[in-house]
């Protein structure tokens, strides 16, 4: 669905944002060239550095991943860690919150999967009111605070359609209509509108 977005809007800039069910490798490598992913990511990672540059006439197969970066788990509570406050817009149907971010570049890798470049974005709450969150962007030149303005759009979008479905009874059996069965010669069922009977 992504990439025929793409082929209707070539000239428009897309960024899809999406749950934790979308932080899945395989879709962030095909959709990458074509889009700018953000979702959510899991704290425990396994991030890399990029692979260093390939010494010409090396034998073997190229590196894929250079050393190991700490898990955001460790990042969250290590007390070198450098974080900015901001203040985020509409955060979760608030008007205004202010976060703490730490921010990185790194690549995602799992043996046997894509390799893919991301830049991800550790936020918690100085209040200690909400759980600590990591988020990933296969842009990386995208800033911290413009990621999660992004993705916090996503939770208005889904008020939205859940507003539809329970007072217009969208994607729901509410909207059949309710024809009489109508039946040919042979006396099997006919299609009517919305289902068979």
């Amino acid at each position: 669905m992504v990439l025929q977005l793409r082929r209707w809007l070539p000239d428009r800039e897309l960024i899809v944002v999406g749950d934790i069910t979308y932080a899945a490798l395989e879709w962030l490598d095909a959709v990458r060239p074509h889009v700018s992913a953000i979702t959510r990511l899991r704290l425990d990672a396994a991030l890399y550095e990029p692979a260093p540059p390939r010494v010409p006439e090396t034998p073997g197969r190229p590196r894929k991943k250079g050393p190991r970066l700490p898990t955001l788990e460790h990042v969250l509570h290590d007390p070198g860690t450098c974080w900015q406050r901001f203040r985020v817009s509409h955060w979760y149907g608030r008007s205004e919150r202010e976060l703490e971010i730490a921010t990185g570049t790194a690549v995602w890798y799992h043996s046997g999967l894509p390799v893919v470049p991301l830049r991800w974005v550790l936020v918690r709450d100085p209040a200690a009111e909400l759980d600590p969150t990591a988020f990933l962007c296969t842009q990386e030149s995208l800033t911290p605070v413009e990621i999660l303005s992004y993705f916090v759009r996503r939770w208005q979008i889904e008020v939205t359609f859940e507003e539809v479905r329970a007072h217009l009874g969208v994607e729901t059996q509410r909207q059949w209509l309710d024809f009489p069965p109508v039946r040919s010669q042979g006396g099997s069922p006919k299609w009517t509108l919305g289902r068979s009977t």
